[in-house]
């Protein structure tokens, strides 16, 4: 009984070994020196340990909402391309309404100013 689940329970112990102790070494080797450089703000463009209660520019947080659906795109495109002898014709005409679908959206963001960063 034991046997059969031999693989599931080695994949297990190596995905829980990997994941305790790559940070722990990580931990234990890595220097720690901040500095101002490093504590300042990076992509979100506002302070990270301020007042919860702040306002804030949400243009980051659209713009990564954005980024996931189109990149969404790609995730969907990959799989078609294996298969795409046996879905047909059929198959790539449905790709191109949905790829369609979504450069009208991306066109529409674009013409929007969704895209533009000030």
């Amino acid at each position: 009984m034991v046997q059969n689940y031999f693989p599931v329970l080695l994949f297990i112990l190596v995905g829980l070994g990997v994941g305790v102790i790559a940070p722990l070494l990580g931990r234990i080797l890595a220097p720690n020196r901040p500095d101002p450089e490093k504590n300042s703000p990076y992509e979100c463009g506002f302070e990270a340990f301020e007042d919860a209660r702040m306002r804030f520019d949400v243009r980051y947080y659209l713009v990564a909402i954005l980024f996931i659906l189109f990149d969404l795109e790609i995730a969907f495109l990959f799989p078609w391309a294996v298969v795409l002898k046996d879905v047909g014709w059929f198959g790539f005409l449905a790709m191109l309404v949905f790829l369609g679908i979504l450069v009208v959206g991306f066109v529409y963001e674009w013409l929007r100013g969704a895209l533009d960063w000030e």
